[in-house]
């Protein structure tokens, strides 16, 4: 495999043995691994790290291998993003997988394909192995465009990384003008984002994955979106970051992409996109919420007209 795979783990040996097997398995001629350092406080996270570090070391295939080790704890955002700086500013395009992203072997195929050919394509940021149409078939093709870049097992090229902009400084002009509007027509949805981006510039979320939709969106990127799921998260769990759960369970099934089709336009699904929204993103929950909200004032204004009359 001549993509470059960028490889992210931390203090989970179990999620880096099993994902890492997959990354060996597909033997990349170039690797670059990202690891971040124990936490002050956290008695078990100098052994986990260092186990973590050794399972990464066991690279038993031709390989150009480039290691960039925290000496102390980063968190997420600023771990994930200062490592795909280090990356692209040495690659032009690359795989990206967390230790707990664990692939089926298409999404490498369907990745490297698609970085190939959407190179200079400025309408297209992001390659995505996730689905979440819970088996809705969007398109007659393998894949459609998104304005949701998924990131459990994703690839960009540099030109759309060198966009990136952690404290998402545009944001506070952007939700005044009429492009984030456009981009956002569903009132539920526009609050719903809009506070994530408000949370993000007060630095209120340790999340790298915000920051870099926000800059998506921002500049107009699509994602393509594989018609079925490629990539399951392992990852919901007690020592989840962001995936927390009392108990440890797997995501969303992968299954095979079958033979590679493409479509015929470049534009954005969007009765895909509030299918993902509503079903996903809690969007139904949402306007359910807000229907429930209201109906008591519906109801004491009919009392008013009542006595009224």
């Amino acid at each position: 495999m001549n993509t470059p795979i960028a490889y992210f783990a931390f203090n989970r040996p179990r999620h880096t043995r099993e994902t890492f097997a997959v990354i060996r398995a597909q033997c990349p001629t170039k690797l670059f691994i990202i690891t971040d350092g124990p936490r002050p406080g956290h008695a078990t996270d100098d052994e986990q790290c260092k186990e973590v570090r050794e399972i990464v070391e066991k690279i038993d295939w031709t390989c150009e291998v480039y290691r960039n080790y925290a000496d102390r704890n980063l968190g997420l955002k600023r771990r994930v993003s200062s490592g795909l700086d280090w990356v692209f500013s040495q690659a032009e395009r690359a795989i990206v997988i967390e230790d707990d992203c664990l692939p089926h072997p298409d999404f490498f195929i369907f990745c490297e394909s698609l970085l190939e050919r959407y190179e200079s394509d400025e309408r297209v940021w992001v390659i995505t192995g996730n689905n979440f149409q819970n088996g809705r078939q969007q398109g007659d093709s393998s894949y459609y465009f998104s304005k949701y870049n998924h990131c459990w097992g994703w690839a960009s090229w540099r030109r759309a990384w060198q966009h990136y902009r952690i404290d998402i400084p545009f944001w506070p002009e952007w939700k005044t003008l009429s492009d984030w509007l456009k981009k956002t027509p569903d009132k539920v949805e526009q609050s719903y984002w809009a506070n994530i981006f408000e949370c993000v510039r007060r630095n209120e979320i340790d999340s790298w994955a915000y920051p870099w939709t926000a800059s998506v969106w921002y500049h107009g990127g699509l994602t393509a979106t594989p018609n079925v799921n490629l990539v399951t998260n392992i990852g919901f769990g007690p020592d989840g970051t962001h995936t927390v759960l009392k108990e440890y369970q797997d995501g969303l099934s992968a299954h095979p992409l079958g033979p590679l089709t493409h479509p015929e336009r470049v534009e954005q699904d969007k009765k895909a996109d509030r299918y993902v929204f509503d079903h996903h993103f809690g969007g139904l929950q949402q306007r359910l919420h807000r229907r429930m909200l209201k109906r008591p004032r519906r109801i004491v204004v009919e009392i008013i007209r009542t006595f009224r009359n």
